[in-house]
């Protein structure tokens, strides 16, 4: 069974009365998704986050057939813009991390993370394994450089001082106060950054994630 017929079996298993009413549920369009039914195209990781905030989908059953088709209860979309506001970048693609609500993709309803500041995907596998590519992570944001917690990971920004750096980092003491360590968790990339705190325009402890099947 591949992946576009494991799609189909959620859509009926979520009783929407048409492929239409489906597609706006995930705020597609309808044609978006009679192209990925007629697999001319994939499902984008973006509807693959919405199916598992918004219905609970198993991912790890959309992508490989791995367990149940849905998941329990977990984190939700709310509709009434409560929860954390959810943004789906790339911290490669921008210039600032400015969050408005605005901009945000949706909310999510989680009370674990309801203090937090936002919702983001990750991307790349520098933080491997703990921060996997393509899953979400919940991020605070701290103004105070001078109380952080060592070897807690980062999203760690900065402006042309440190080359303009938009990375997730565990960031570790510096013998001079007035800079950081900064470290990838993932073995295959060795090695470490050293940044003035400075030249930091803005920075997030990552309090945690929901993984598409943390449940």
């Amino acid at each position: 069974m591949t992946e576009i017929q494991r799609l189909k079996i959620i859509i009926d298993k979520l009783n929407f009365k048409t492929q239409k009413d489906f597609a706006q549920s995930l705020n597609i369009q309808p044609g978006s998704l009679s192209d990925i039914l007629r697999e001319r195209v994939g499902v984008s990781t973006a509807i693959k986050d919405r199916l598992f905030l918004k219905f609970n989908v198993n991912i790890d059953w959309l992508e490989n057939g791995v367990g149940e088709p849905f998941l329990k209860k977990g984190p939700t979309i709310s509709e009434a813009k409560e929860g954390v506001p959810y943004f789906d970048i790339s911290l490669s693609d921008t210039d600032t991390l400015l969050l408005e609500e605005e901009q945000a993709e949706y909310f999510v309803n989680y009370k674990p993370f309801n203090d937090c500041t936002a919702y983001l995907p990750v991307y790349g596998d520098s933080m491997y394994p703990k921060y996997a590519s393509g899953e979400i992570i919940a991020v605070r944001e701290v103004t105070n450089y001078e109380v952080l917690q060592w070897g807690e990971a980062y999203v760690v920004m900065t402006n042309a001082d440190s080359n303009n750096m938009r990375t997730i980092k565990l960031v570790h003491q510096h013998p001079d106060q007035s800079k950081l360590v900064l470290r990838a968790s993932n073995p295959n990339f060795k090695g470490e950054t050293i940044i003035d705190k400075k030249s930091i325009t803005s920075l997030y402890i990552i309090k945690g994630k929901i993984t598409r099947n943390l449940i």
